[in-house]
């Protein structure tokens, strides 16, 4: 029987190549969010620019008043610009990605987790082409919304990430799981937070193109590792059809069909926790820079790529943190704590009008222990949202995501009390 299973699993897995060795899964991850990071905050910086040269301005940290709260109308139409089209690439990868990410994600149980990850990574190496074409060229910024959609269509970072952790769990027992699972997490930190602290000192040293370059450069090596390294995980893999509504079909199951091992009511809840919670992140995430380019802050891009980088310790001390409170505190308690810490980091963000009190946030958000429709409502509402209360209050946006994170801190706490734990109760009582 022996004899046979291994054939199965190694010649059927990639019959248009062959596999030089079986490699892990962790070094995609790593090179996959290294590129994806070191682009956010530069495409961000550059629509800025872009924009700034177009209207004239020509900011206020080199004249010596950035602490000026005296609105500028002319500052305020950049950030507006700004928020809107990031925004528009948002929408145009989630329009794109919504209905073809259940479709792959699906597949790949079928077929196998590397045809997903070739496909979610040339969609990565299509959109940084596309980006450097309008660096290089200065072409219309329109062309980054083509660039988001033409990368949701093979998957995106997203569908790398879902084929990455589900390899993961094909091939790992429920002891070495959590551990292949939090080491996953440590590469998205490492490489996140090296690619923020390289991508702001390289672009005040050199401009936009040379960081996308590399990008470009660490998505072919990406490509080819997928391709023709990878150990392929799925030990069958089926040849299946990829245009099919039985994937939809199986969602909507989920929480429209009664089963006796589960409750639709509590699924749906924990379903609307985690959706605020991401809608949140991803959505403070997108204005972040932004907010940090602005007045009162006015940072050059070496402190917006440290404050990126401190954005990503998170990955890696929760690690540890959720390990000691695991032996003292259940699981809910520990996201309920993840949660308190995130919306002291949102409400120290709304009104951080210095440096350290940015970074005092970061930290808060760190010490927390804790894709496409929350990516989707995150771009949105905060991006929408951003430009309108300029006049206002620039951190209203943040101060609104701790008031939603108040939701899912609630919904955990009620589902706590509502749902047995007969595992806490089967200890007989001293006499």
């Amino acid at each position: 029987m022996e004899g046979r299973a291994k054939p199965k699993g190694s010649s059927r897995s990639m019959p248009w190549a062959a596999v030089l060795f079986r490699g892990p899964v962790e070094p995609v991850v790593f090179l996959a969010n290294f590129a994806v990071v070191l682009q956010g905050p530069l495409t961000t910086q550059y629509l800025w620019h872009r924009f700034s040269t177009e209207l004239g301005y020509n900011g206020t940290r080199h004249r010596g008043n950035c602490g000026n709260q005296s609105a500028d109308p002319v500052m305020q139409e950049v950030e507006t610009l700004t928020s809107h089209w990031t925004l528009y690439m948002n929408l145009g990868g989630f329009l794109v990605g919504l209905f073809w990410s259940t479709l792959l994600g699906a597949w790949s149980d079928r077929v196998g987790r590397r045809p997903l990850l070739v496909l979610s990574s040339l969609g990565l190496l299509v959109q940084v082409v596309v980006y450097i074409f309008v660096v290089q060229l200065q072409l219309h910024v329109g062309f980054f919304v083509l660039g988001r959609a033409l990368c949701a269509l093979l998957g995106d970072f997203n569908g790398l990430l879902a084929a990455s952790f589900a390899s993961v769990a094909d091939v790992s027992s429920k002891h070495s799981r959590t551990f292949r699972m939090a080491l996953l997490e440590a590469c998205i930190g490492v490489a996140g937070t090296l690619a923020s602290l390289l991508g702001g000192h390289w672009l005040r040293a050199q401009g936009y193109a040379n960081p996308f370059w590399l990008a470009l450069a660490l998505l072919i090596v990406l490509t080819l590792y997928a391709a023709f390294c990878f150990g392929e995980t799925v030990k069958e893999p089926k040849s299946t059809r990829l245009f099919t509504l039985r994937h939809h079909r199986s969602i909507f199951r989920l929480y429209a069909v009664p089963a006796p091992e589960k409750s639709r009511k509590h699924l749906a809840l924990y379903s609307l926790a985690i959706f605020v919670v991401v809608t949140v992140h991803f959505g403070a995430q997108d204005i972040m820079t932004l907010y940090e380019l602005s007045t009162p802050l006015c940072w050059d891009s070496k402190l917006v790529g440290y404050g990126s980088a401190a954005q990503h310790i998170p990955y890696l001390t929760s690690l540890v943190g959720l390990k000691l409170l695991q032996y003292c505190l259940a699981d809910t308690w520990v996201a309920e704590i993840g949660l308190f810490f995130n919306i002291l980091a949102m409400v120290v963000f709304a009104f951080a009008t210095t440096t350290p009190l940015m970074f005092t946030g970061a930290l808060f958000s760190a010490v927390a222990c804790v894709n496409s429709l929350a990516m989707l409502v995150a771009s949105s509402v905060f991006n929408s949202l951003y430009p309108a209360t300029l006049n206002f209050m620039k951190g209203f946006p943040f101060l609104l995501g701790a008031g939603l994170l108040f939701i899912p801190a609630i919904l955990i706490g009620v589902l706590e009390k509502a749902i047995p734990h007969p595992e806490f109760q089967q200890f007989p009582q001293s006499s």
